[in-house]
């Protein structure tokens, strides 16, 4: 992957605000013709700087309303343990995601759930299923202050 030049981050910029943008409008805006910014765009596409086009969802129309973050610690800890976490994790459809952190725990789950009875057999399933859990702790979240997938491009 070839070093990101000021227009490539004007257009990722530009994208991340509106991946619906016409490519004519974003040439226009980048000061490009339509063909070497189209160019643009699907190299950062092929080289995977450009991972996907996302509609962003209010979790609450589909009956998610509440968010939790879990940290999970392991009693166990090998590149087996840690496979097979990263497994079941991804086959968990209310986990939003997964992070494997340093600190006092070893994982930092995000989930989306429709009420908190969910939220207890979603973390019964995980502590049953992931290899040598030992403790978990919770976070419901109150008030969502600030969420975005928005990357500063400068």
């Amino acid at each position: 992957m070839r070093d990101l030049d000021r227009v490539d981050r004007r257009i990722l910029d530009l994208l991340q605000k509106n991946g619906r943008m016409p490519i004519t409008e974003l040439a226009d805006k980048v000061g490009l013709s339509s063909t070497p910014c189209t160019e643009r765009v699907r190299r950062m596409e092929r080289e995977g700087v450009i991972t996907g086009y996302h509609a962003r969802v209010d979790p609450a129309a589909l009956g998610r309303p509440l968010l939790v973050f879990v940290e999970l610690k392991l009693s166990a800890k090998s590149g087996e343990v840690f496979e097979k976490v990263r497994r079941e994790m991804l086959l968990v459809d209310e986990v939003m995601e997964c992070h494997l952190v340093s600190g006092d725990f070893d994982y930092l789950v995000k989930a989306r759930i429709a009420a908190m009875g969910d939220y207890r057999r979603l973390l019964g399933n995980i502590l049953l299923k992931l290899p040598a859990a030992a403790e978990s702790r919770s976070y419901v979240v109150m008030e969502e202050v600030k969420e975005t997938l928005y990357v500063p491009t400068g």
